[in-house]
């Protein structure tokens, strides 16, 4: 800059300095004010952006997303749906375009109300969903929604990771509202409780085809639309980008009024990437994903970046992980395909199994995969060994001749190294060696022969016909004939000899003294003794037998590996497997049994006919992984060892009671019923829980006496007359648990008058007077049997609230007679609000119990969805939907006025029907709460009477079945049965062990 310029500069920078200075102190700190606005407003839309790249980059395949938007931009197209909808239907005359909507990726871009922190806005919500399927279906394209079903055992690992980082998420939430009274902003935004359930409720009153998947949704996601030429699918997670499917939309992307959004190219990606479609599931199991930990092979990416950066001379000095290993895949992968296997090719160690289960996981129905190793028909020669002949012309050598005298054909002979005798000798046809031989007094014809190493003495030969080598010969004592003799290295002494028809391998027989028949016979690694054996007719292995001491005949034998104890089996017609069995002490006759891995002990089970549970894809029915393109022995043992089921083994024995079950499944119209009768494991997700308030217990707990009677009303007895039932194992979110194992939960028994109906009578039966039954089981599973006649009395939609509200006020101590006027007053005014209303209402602040209580009683709707299905729903379902008798806004709004002291009349805005039902309300609970002897009191009279202890003291707070004690101080909860596991004691969380199974 030159001199005159600088000057210019300076002089402008103290004008305007001395101008700013100038100003008047009110003008001075609006400016202030309004660049201090500014930049919160920047760093907040930093953070939030920061927030969606960390969140879209865990789904899927690790690093996938961040790589899309930094180096291969072009791969995303900006598309209309409503032209890409023309275009199909010109394509496909007839055929209605359809959108295969990954609803779990989609809950955060459809919740729009501005205020999420209370428990939800879900008249809003509602309104947004309504709005959402409006605008497809006015251009003409039909939407099918999927959601989550269960959480697969192999992505447990990653769904812990991400509860857990939930968990850390709403800490900070909890201390920014103690800190500023006021909700977060949306870079700290997390979805309401029990919006995943609620949505599919919510989509299915809108008329959508909304489905629930029996694993993980993203699969039935993408396989629905190949099977079925779909448009395309929306969701945002990566793994659609690796899936051979139909189009993948971004649902970050759309813009709901132009219905344009961004299209991601798999064709665009694997020629940026220089790799083919059929290599993304390679790469996305090399990089991590849900399946495969991102640490396992670490090593081998730095490796490959290492390798790629110093060939890229202007590259980046960190490279390009992604760019590094897609590289070794085209560059050095490719050379060796066909063959080699995959193992000898990657560091995959122990993990071989659970690697080539991550590429599997990735082809859907009728698709194969080119890195399923298949060794070419030039290469099986190579496995015959090649042995030089002794008839080869070069030898020029003499051998000795001898006379057969049967044949009059001359032969050649050898001297026995140990007899110094001569024995004729003949050349066998495939290896082209000769062997002596010698003439059985049975047969009177010359056989080969060899020297038992044990007694020095030649014994007859024969030739095998598969493996075309000499087996020794011995007479079979019953038969009078010559059979192959093997000598077990135990016994040293020559036993008979089997072939066996599969393996066609010779085996060791006895005698069976009841059958008089040859039994193949394996020596026990523990006794060192011969067990006899049976050929299993789908695994082709042989399986150690028992004689059953009922039907006298042999049975396959499971031994326990912990016991090493021998177990009957049976072949289940179904599974085509071995299962373990016992026998029933009434019919006598077996029955499988399942080995719980955590108690060790034998549970009897049953099979479902109709449940087949995900195989991996491209799998036929007998665990042979596409056997045209995997042939070779080593890799189909390893694809065998990924545990594929191809029946599913459940806790329930009715099959038309599975089919139901399945069946509401599958529609959406039930939660969690499927997943207990069928797996007995469930799951529950993180709930907006302050950690350390102690006067509140978390949810898990406040219902799990209500979830132990529903798995009594599912499970029965365990269907072996014993009475006993299985325990249910809870993946539930809540503070303190590291969700290293599951809870186990036993059942509880119910309290009904006229016992426990059973799920044939409330699913199937149709009679008038069923109805009541279904509502008997309903309340007993909230043990509010007693108070039948005062909730029936209420009308719609309250009737469900009052049930849950009695039961929450009845389990936890700390709830005041002001949180039941908030609780009542809002359901009561919501009935008279519109949306807009409910958008427009403002907040003075934020207080974090009442947060805590919002998502205390969403969670409690929950439970009754739950309640109502597993009782034959008595209920319409409608009735206890948010959207009908909750919002969190106007919750909070009266729970604040309930705090100040605000009467009635305030509380329900002056209407005069509303006090009536008011009143009405508040005596039905307060009755139904005095009859299990609580009393409701107010927050003031507690204070007065019972100094100190408002807030969490000792057990005091938390009652967990109705009319019993609390538990002893040194009872935990986890304690109360065997296969429990010990955790640190916590005298809050516990359960009385009177009201539990017997042991």
């Amino acid at each position: 800059m030159k001199p005159g310029k600088k000057r210019t500069a300076c002089f402008c920078f103290v004008a305007v300095t001395w101008a700013i200075v100038q100003q008047s102190h009110h003008q001075l700190f609006s400016l202030l004010t309004k660049l201090a606005h500014c930049l919160c407003w920047l760093l907040s839309m930093r953070a939030q952006m920061l927030m969606i790249l960390s969140r879209s980059s865990v789904m899927g395949v690790r690093g996938l997303q961040g790589f899309v938007g930094s180096t291969c931009p072009h791969i995303c197209t900006v598309v209309n749906f409503k032209e890409l909808a023309e275009h199909h239907r010109n394509q496909h005359p007839g055929c209605t375009p359809t959108i295969v909507v990954d609803a779990m990726c989609c809950l955060r871009y459809w919740y729009t109300p501005e205020s999420w922190i209370c428990g939800g806005q879900w008249r809003e919500y509602f309104s947004s969903l309504r709005d959402f399927v409006k605008t497809f279906t006015t251009v003409g394209i039909k939407l099918i929604f999927f959601f989550d079903g269960m959480v697969e055992q192999e992505k447990r690992d990653e769904w812990v990771k991400r509860r857990l980082k939930n968990n850390r998420e709403i800490s900070r939430i909890f201390h920014y509202i103690k800190s500023h009274k006021e909700q977060p902003g949306r870079n700290m935004f997390f979805i309401p409780s029990g919006l995943a359930i609620f949505t599919r409720f919510a989509l299915k009153a809108l008329g959508q085809e909304t489905l629930c998947s029996l694993q993980e949704a993203d699969y039935e996601v993408a396989s629905y639309g190949f099977q079925n030429n779909c448009l395309g699918i929306l969701g945002e997670d990566t793994d659609y980008l690796i899936y051979d499917t139909c189009p993948y939309f971004s649902i970050g992307d759309l813009c709901l009024e132009s219905l344009s959004t961004v299209m991601l190219c798999r064709k665009k990606l694997c020629e940026s990437l220089n790799i083919n479609v059929a290599d993304l599931p390679l790469l996305a199991c090399l990089l991590g994903n849900d399946i495969i930990p991102e640490g396992m092979f670490e090593s081998f990416r730095y490796k490959c970046l290492s390798s790629y950066t110093s060939v890229k001379e202007n590259f980046d000095k960190k490279g390009n992980v992604i760019l590094a290993v897609a590289d070794h895949i085209s560059k050095v992968l490719h050379l060796h395909q066909g063959e080699k296997k995959l193992e000898d090719m990657l560091p995959l160690g122990p993990n071989k199994a659970l690697f080539y289960k991550g590429v599997a996981s990735y082809l859907l129905p009728g698709q194969k995969s080119p890195w399923f190793f298949q060794k070419p028909k030039s290469l099986i020669s190579l496995d015959k060994q090649v042995v030089s002949m002794s008839s080869d012309p070069e030898s020029k050598q003499g051998v000795p001749m001898c006379i057969d005298y049967g044949s009059k054909q001359g032969l050649p002979m050898c001297t026995d190294p140990e007899s110094n005798q001569g024995f004729p000798m003949c050349t066998d046809p495939e290896s082209n060696q000769g062997f002596p031989m010698c003439t059985p007094p049975e047969s009177k014809q010359a056989v080969p022969m060899c020297t038992d190493p044990e007694s020095k003495q030649g014994v007859p030969m024969c030739t095998d016909p598969e493996s075309k080598q000499g087996v020794p010969m011995c007479t079979d004592p019953e038969s009078k004939q010559e059979v192959p003799m093997c000598t077990p290295p135990e016994s040293r002494q020559g036993v008979p000899m089997c072939t066996d028809p599969e393996s066609r391998q010779g085996v060791p027989v006895c005698t069976d003294p009841e059958s008089r028949q040859e039994v193949p016979v394996c020596t026990d690694p523990e006794s060192r003794q011969g067990v006899p054996v049976c050929t299993d007719p789908e695994s082709k292995q042989g399986v150690s037998m028992c004689t059953d001491p009922e039907s006298k005949q042999g049975v396959p034998m499971y031994t326990d590996p912990e016991f090493k104890q021998g177990i009957p089996m049976y072949t289940d017609p179904e599974f085509k497997q071995g299962v373990p069995m016992c026998t029933d002490s009434k019919s006598k006759q077996g029955i499988p049994i399942y080995i719980d891995p955590e108690s060790r002990q034998g549970v009897p089970m049953c099979t479902d006919p109709e449940i087949k549970q995900k195989l991996p894809p491209g799998a036929d029915p007998e665990f042979k992984l596409e056997a045209p393109m995997c042939t070779n022995p080593a890799i189909k043992e390893d694809l065998v060892n990924m545990e594929p089921e191809v029946k599913q083994v459940t806790l329930v024995s009715d099959p038309d009671i599975l089919k139901v079950a399945r069946a509401h499944h599958v529609q959406a119209e039930s939660y969690l019923v499927y997943n207990i009768m069928s797996s007995g494991e469930i799951e529950c997700s993180n709930t907006l829980e302050d950690a350390l308030d102690q006067a509140l217990p978390s949810q898990a707990f406040v219902y799990r006496p209500v979830r132990q009677r529903v798995y009594s009303l599912l499970l029965g007895d365990g269907g072996d007359g014993t009475g006993t039932c299985p325990t249910v194992k809870e993946w539930f979110v809540y503070s303190g648990n590291p969700l290293r194992h599951p809870d186990l939960v036993r059942p509880l028994q119910m309290n009904i008058p006229g016992g426990t109906p059973n799920l044939k009578l409330l699913w199937l039966n149709q009679e008038p007077g069923t109805q009541a039954r279904r509502v008997e089981a309903l309340l007993g599973c909230f043990d509010l049997s007693s108070s039948r006649e005062e909730l029936q009395a209420v009308e719609n939609p309250f009737r469900a609230l009052c049930c849950l509200l009695t039961y929450l006020f009845v389990q936890v101590d700390t709830l005041c007679l002001e949180d039941l006027h908030a609780f009542i007053a809002q359901a009561l005014c919501l009935q008279g609000k519109s949306t807009v209303q409910l958008v427009d209402l403002q907040l003075d602040y934020i207080d974090s119990r009442a947060v805590q209580l919002g998502s205390l009683l969403v969670r409690g709707l929950t439970t009754l969805v739950l309640v109502n299905s597993a009782c034959g729903f008595p209920w319409r379902t409608s009735d206890f939907m948010p959207w009908n008798v909750f919002d969190g806004k106007l919750f909070h709004q009266k729970y604040l006025q309930s705090e100040k002291g605000y009467a009635a009349e305030a509380l329900v805005e002056h209407n005069r029907s509303r006090l009536t039902r008011f009143h009405a309300l508040k005596s039905v609970v307060c009755k139904a709460c005095a009859k299990e002897n609580r009393r409701i009191v107010s927050r003031q009279h507690w204070r007065s009477h019972q100094p100190g202890r408002w807030g969490r003291q000792g057990s005091g707070s938390h009652r967990t079945s109705s009319g019993c004690s609390r538990a002893d101080p040194g009872q935990h909860w986890r304690d109360s049965g065997p296969g429990s596991r010990q955790y640190e004691p916590d005298p809050w969380r516990r359960y009385s062990s009177s009201s539990g199974w017997s042991n």
